[in-house]
């Protein structure tokens, strides 16, 4: 197996000359597909309300269409990874982009199914009280099992885009400008869903919901003949300066890689790094698939608010939100600029955004709309931060042959925890009517996460060791 080379933290008191800024066009790339990633993904849930009088859905047959989107994204995530590492982003990204698009239009043919029908699956399950297996149904509208359908293969195909994105920025970016460039792209998750309720709203109200699927599939289309336009490995971008080259390979921290290298997935159970990001995601990761498929639903029953409203908020929320990715990646490299170490400078950032996140438990309780969205809000913007970091710790101790294979298992962990996460939200949504649980369960989550994190990895400039046979 590689060794990592991040052995010791670069220092990081002076600034070299980047001999150009082309790696921003790059990042520029990433910060559309993950833009265009989050609208095909939030649209169902813009829509949840107006679909669910038209198509009788109640709070659990949506929880099951939410849990299997993240179900299948874990997968998705996991193999995307893992694809992305053997494929190359050049290669990699489009084809996901592409088969997402196809995925997402394909929600729109949904509407041809009779919204009288219904659909029973008799299954074996091992029920407690009788101590013993039982047959169990699963019964719901036959549009719910269509939607389900639709959303697992949305979740399988847009899983490589965040492995492959850091990936991206790993081969792009020097150590000290990481996080900033992740922060960066990683807002078009929140540009995306900021846009995606008001022009959702929009095109609902002029031509219904079937449309509405297919004409946000349509715009990853465009971004893949952009891709294919614009990108090449820096190694072989004609537009690329040689002193900007050399910027992006001395600040890697890494002699470049050209022979690509199979890294079993087995062995990436040796890092302690490895061990800190899986669990990390498990507890941490799943709070922003919550925000993305049940914020709208909590805005609207919590201040009894219409579609037009409601979306309002929730762009409202994704703006605040936006605002953190860029934040925590920033304070981290200003960290860096002023000498602190690598491992100083991504926990402190961390630890503020942990700390940030704890109000959230009080978001049910408030009064005001625009006090809930403050609130959660924060989250939100937290989370982002957190996420920057915590990518960026993958990219600073692991080999680049290997980093879309962690960042997938990671990823895979994150969203099917969040597939459990989702179903249980969704029969409590039925039992209770309330989202003070879930809100509560969230605020201690990246606190635990951080300390996980330091048990694990004490200083990420030696993280990358394997871990002691047991450990």
């Amino acid at each position: 197996m590689p060794t990592p080379s991040m052995s010791a933290s670069p220092k990081h008191s002076t600034q070299p000359n980047s001999g150009g800024n082309y790696r921003w066009t790059i990042c520029a790339l990433l910060f559309f597909s993950v833009a265009v990633n989050y609208i095909d993904r939030l649209v169902i849930g813009i829509l949840k309300g107006p679909m669910s009088e038209k198509l009788g859905w109640s709070d659990a047959d949506y929880g099951h269409i939410a849990a299997a989107f993240s179900f299948a994204y874990a997968f998705g995530y996991l193999f995307g990874g893992r694809l992305m590492d053997r494929w190359g982003v050049k290669k990699g990204l489009p084809i996901f982009v592409l088969s997402w698009s196809v995925a997402a239009t394909a929600h729109g043919l949904c509407g041809l199914i009779d919204v009288q029908a219904q659909f029973h699956l008799n299954y074996p399950w091992f029920s407690w009280a009788e101590k013993g297996l039982i047959w169990a149904t699963f019964a719901a509208p036959l549009t719910v099992v269509g939607f389900m359908g639709a959303r697992i293969v949305l979740g399988l195909t847009e899983g490589g885009n965040f492995p492959g994105a850091i990936k991206t920025v790993a081969e792009w970016f020097p150590v000290r400008e990481r996080a900033l460039a992740t922060g960066w792209f990683n807002a078009g998750t929140n540009v995306g869903a900021i846009i995606c309720p008001l022009v959702v709203k929009w095109m609902y109200d002029q031509w219904g919901w079937e449309t509405t699927f297919y004409a946000t599939g349509v715009t990853g289309f465009i971004w893949v003949a952009a891709w294919y336009w614009i990108y090449e490995t820096p190694e072989k971008h004609k537009r690329l300066s040689p002193a900007e080259l050399a910027y992006i390979k001395e600040g890697r921290g890494e002699v470049a890689v050209e022979k690509r290298v199979d890294v079993p997935w087995l062995s990436l159970l040796r890092y302690r790094a490895v061990w800190a990001y899986v669990l990390a995601s498990i507890f941490a990761g799943p709070a922003w698939g919550f925000y993305q498929f049940f914020l709208p639903d909590f805005l609207k029953k919590s201040f009894h608010l219409d579609l037009n409203a409601m979306a309002w908020w929730t762009s409202a929320f994704f703006f605040i939100a936006a605002i953190g990715g860029v934040l925590g990646g920033w304070f981290a490299g200003k960290l860096l600029a002023c000498g602190w170490s690598v491992n100083g400078a991504r926990k402190i950032a961390m630890l503020a955004c942990a700390i940030a996140v704890v109000p959230v438990f009080f978001a049910p309780y408030v009064d005001s709309v625009w006090m809930a969205v403050l609130i959660v809000g924060l989250a939100g913007s937290a989370h982002q931060g957190w996420s920057a970091n915590l990518f960026s710790i993958v990219a600073d101790t692991m080999p680049r042959q290997a980093i879309s294979s962690v960042v997938g298992l990671g990823g895979f962990v994150a969203y099917f925890t969040g597939g459990f996460v989702n179903e249980f939200t969704g029969q409590i949504l039925q039992k209770t009517g309330s989202y003070v649980t879930v809100f509560a369960y969230f605020s201690g989550m990246y606190l635990l996460s951080l300390l996980l994190i330091q048990i694990l990895v004490p200083r990420i400039g030696q993280s990358s060791a394997p871990a002691p046979a047991g450990t």
